[in-house]
């Protein structure tokens, strides 16, 4: 097993899956695995669709699970078809994604190739009769995720996409004590991810700088936004409980003057109807602060990514965070990765209390991807998770456009879905 899989059925124990308790209004997408039990001796048969860098990754985690196997790839790169039969030597390989889904004995497919491709080739695995995993950001314009989402639900296939925080054990956590009011009103989300690299991968011939450097053209993606925001911005709608209604941004290209087309330094500021605010940035030039969401209330502020809490003025009562240790070892305690929050020596000190005792080793992958089977074999869409992701895309996007037109522009209400948990209606045929 990989160091960095959770072992499910630990997490599931722990998690008391068959009445999810408190956690339902949080995570409600974990009901995923509320029959596990009676899908033991059933396999869901999946293509992989773009077995690239991220495909492979989440072929690692597929390919453990003893409930699917992975019978078909695709990808009109025939090096990365190579690498991924070192881990599939049996699957069926093809140049054409389109011959894979001909395939009626596929019950889903996973995507992940290249962002503006996702599109096509979902609206065509939909129309096929398969399932769909989509890696984020699902479309790459408004329209096409609307298209997307729509084609789901007409169809009725199950839909996942790459949000694997919501399988995060430190997330789910986070997201559970601020729905409770534990850390008061949330004011305001601030997000951030840095690094200092030029994004660019090696390419064996000059001809195919654009194919695999892909990320950094315009016609191919949309740069730090759909490839990093999408993550965040889910996080900070998850916390507030609501959609921002403006959005305004500004992005540049300020140090990696390579040829590249998409910016390299990039901020947005969502704004929620009570005035409240969501940002978002992204610099590549520099990584000393990394990657964090400060989710801040009045009573305490959370950063989930590096698993800590704070509480603003004074320290919580040592009964306060044994009920939070107690809370943490019943849902996590059999995780490897789990340790203990609370300690009577340190409850008096104001220095942060960590959500899990430190950081895990996983960032919920492994637990998104086997949800996924679980609900291929199911055949149930679990709730939430197509609409989060969805909205995680369509924030992206609305951001993207406000910081190429350099203007405060609306929430665009004409792509709204039904979702009661943001209050929002489909109002576009």
């Amino acid at each position: 097993m990989s160091e960095n899989r959770i072992n499910r059925r630990e997490f599931l124990k722990g998690l008391g899956v068959l009445g999810l308790g408190t956690l339902a209004a949080s995570s409600p997408w974990l009901s995923a695995f509320s029959e596990v039990k009676e899908t033991t001796h059933e396999r869901a048969r999946l293509g992989i669709i773009g077995p690239g860098s991220r495909g492979r990754f989440l072929m690692s985690f597929i390919a453990q699970n003893p409930k699917a196997e992975i019978v078909a790839l695709a990808d009109v790169y025939q090096p990365s078809l190579d690498e991924a039969l070192k881990i599939v030597p049996t699957a069926k390989a093809y140049k054409d994604y389109r011959r894979l889904l001909e395939d009626k004995t596929i019950d889903a497919v996973v995507v992940a190739t290249p962002l503006h491709t996702h599109c096509q080739i979902v609206l065509d695995a939909f129309e096929a009769g398969k399932h769909v995993y989509c890696e984020k950001t699902i479309g790459y314009d408004l329209q096409q995720c609307f298209d997307m989402y729509c084609k789901h639900i007409d169809t009725g296939r199950i839909f996942f996409t790459g949000q694997q925080r919501l399988f995060d054990p430190r997330y789910i956590k986070a997201m559970d004590l601020i729905h409770r009011g534990t850390f008061g009103k949330i004011t305001c989300v601030h997000t951030f991810w840095n690094r200092n690299g030029d994004w660019r991968r090696p390419v064996p011939s000059p001809n195919l700088e654009r194919f695999i450097n892909w990320r950094l053209y315009k016609d191919t993606s949309h740069g730090l936004m759909t490839e990093l925001a999408c993550h965040q911005l889910q996080v900070g709608t998850w916390a507030m409980g609501c959609l921002p209604v403006k959005v305004m941004g500004s992005g540049a290209i300020t140090y990696w003057k390579d040829g590249r087309e998409v910016y390299d330094n990039i901020n947005c500021i969502y704004t929620f109807a009570d005035g409240r605010m969501m940002t978002f940035a992204s610099d590549i030039a520099n990584k000393f602060y990394g990657l964090e969401e400060q989710i801040m209330g009045d009573l305490g502020t959370v950063e989930p990514e590096r698993g800590k809490y704070f509480f603003e003025d004074i320290d919580p009562a040592p009964a306060f965070m044994q009920m939070i240790n107690d809370w943490e070892n019943n849902l996590f305690g059999n995780i490897p990765f789990a340790g203990t929050s609370w300690a009577p020596e340190t409850a008096n000190e104001n220095h942060g209390e960590y959500i899990l005792g430190r950081r895990p080793d996983s960032d919920g992958t492994s637990l998104l991807t086997e949800a996924f089977v679980e609900a291929v074999i199911r055949g149930k869409q679990p709730p939430r998770i197509a609409e989060e992701g969805y909205y995680a895309s369509l924030l992206t996007l609305w951001g993207h456009n406000a910081i190429e037109r350099g203007e405060i522009l609306p929430f665009p209400t004409e792509y709204q879905i039904d979702y009661n948990v943001y209050n929002t209606k489909l109002t576009k045929a």
